[in-house]
């Protein structure tokens, strides 16, 4: 919603953001200080001397990491969001295999040294690898035989004869599907996803994520700027009692006996729980460590892929996990949250696997959510209803939304290079250097 206001802002659309809450950002709010952290989970006293000053944290309620290469970047270096904040790379990203855990590799130097896989599954690894890398849709003399729009991904593994281990890694730790449901689609979407892994990692080399100093609270709260310099207005610890409808479309937000009047409304599902439906649920755990994980050559910030196969699920578990490096936490203090789709009737057990790797926790914070999705589109009533986060760990399928919510509202697709020129249009060119 936030990112939303600030480019219907700098459209040149005329803004009102109202929230409910005190602070910036909703669900994906960063919290400070950990007493307040203590409160929301209805933790009994306070936190102990040993977490340091309170007021060090900012825990995200809702963990995810930037492709460095993503839309999200994307987003924030055309709107220049960037100036008001700062990144960090993510030090490694691991996979779970067979109970223990193995570096992503990310150069062809770690691929050859990676344990993995074994010497010929590497040889052919490095083949598809190199076929990921020189695919280009509008080239078919890339397509080596391969119709991008047919072939299944299944296919294109089978014919450079790769292993289970390694479909299950390349799937979900370099194309992050959830699911392996991807195997039974055309390829072109998953062979884009692992372009995008492998670019995002070129740029910084030690893992193709970037995370936010001071946590991701940060990022709502940049976009927010973004809307007010463009003349948005925002109102926070607004309670909305009302989205005033006629004749079946939105006219006004009532709020506190005043009414303010739109011609269409962006909102979270939980202001409108008659257009939204349940599409499942997400369990996170939120746990403070004194030490970094195990088995990741003490990295200050990581994340850990653990695929549905290897638990026996039909999703993956993510680990996130970052520290005092980030201004997250009191020093020598870690926080790493797992989160998972949830798929029986005890979502704790389904996370164990994740919580087992993160041993000896000081603290643990247990949230489940529920997932919605909109029923009404907002062709009719102008109201636009943003998905609910879903479990993974990066901003990809969020930005999908925006841009789905963006050409619903707008009826032409959001395009990047458009935005550009629409801020310069109104602030003019940019200072030649």
């Amino acid at each position: 919603e936030c990112i939303l206001s600030g480019i219907m802002s700098v459209n040149g659309k005329k803004v009102l953001h109202m929230d409910r809450n005190s602070y910036y950002g909703g669900e994906s709010a960063s919290i400070t200080p950990l007493e307040d952290l203590y409160k929301r989970f209805n933790l009994p006293g306070t936190p102990p001397e040993s977490m340091g000053r309170g007021r060090d944290w900012n825990v995200d309620l809702i963990p995810k990491f930037l492709m460095a290469n993503g839309q999200l970047v994307k987003m924030l270096l055309y709107t220049e969001v960037t100036r008001y904040l700062d990144f960090k790379v993510i030090e490694g990203s691991f996979v779970y295999k067979g109970g223990k855990i193995y570096k992503v590799p990310s150069t062809e130097a770690e691929a050859l040294a990676s344990s993995l896989m074994g010497l010929f599954e590497k040889r052919r690894f490095r083949k598809f690898l190199v076929y990921v890398a020189n695919f280009d849709e509008s080239d078919p003399r890339t397509f080596e035989g391969v119709d991008p729009k047919k072939t299944t991904m299944r296919d294109v593994y089978k014919k450079f004869d790769l292993g289970q281990d390694v479909i299950d890694f390349t799937g979900h730790a370099l194309a992050l599907y959830r699911t392996d449901d991807y195997l039974d689609q055309p390829c072109q979407e998953t062979i884009n996803r692992i372009k995008l892994y492998s670019e995002s990692l070129a740029r910084y080399g030690k893992s193709p994520y970037l995370y936010p100093l001071y946590g991701l609270g940060e990022l709502p709260q940049g976009f927010a700027r973004l809307s007010a310099i463009y003349g948005g207005t925002y109102m926070l610890n607004k309670p909305i009692e009302e989205i005033v409808i006629e004749n079946g479309k939105v006219v006004g937000v009532k709020s506190e006996g005043e009414v303010a009047r739109c011609k269409q409304l962006i909102c979270d599902p939980s202001y409108v729980s008659d257009r939204v439906t349940k599409v499942g649920q997400v369990i996170r755990v939120i746990c403070i460590l004194s030490h970094p994980i195990k088995n990741t050559n003490d990295a200050n910030s990581c994340q850990i892929i653990i695929p549905q196969n290897q638990v026996n699920r039909k999703s993956d578990i993510y680990v996130c996990m970052i520290s005092s490096a980030h201004n997250v936490a009191a020093q020598g203090k870690y926080i790493a949250i797992a989160s998972t789709t949830v798929e029986t009737a005890d979502p704790e057990k389904e996370i164990k696997p994740a919580l087992d790797l993160l041993e000896p926790i000081e603290q643990k914070f247990v949230s489940i959510s529920d997932l919605f999705a909109p029923t009404d589109l907002g062709t009719e009533s102008q109201i636009f209803i943003s998905r609910t986060y879903d479990a993974t760990t990066h901003f990809e399928t969020t930005c999908d939304d925006i841009k789905d919510i963006y050409k619903r509202m707008m009826g032409s697709e959001f395009d990047f290079e458009e935005m550009k020129r629409k801020k310069n249009d109104i602030y003019g060119e940019e200072e030649q250097q």
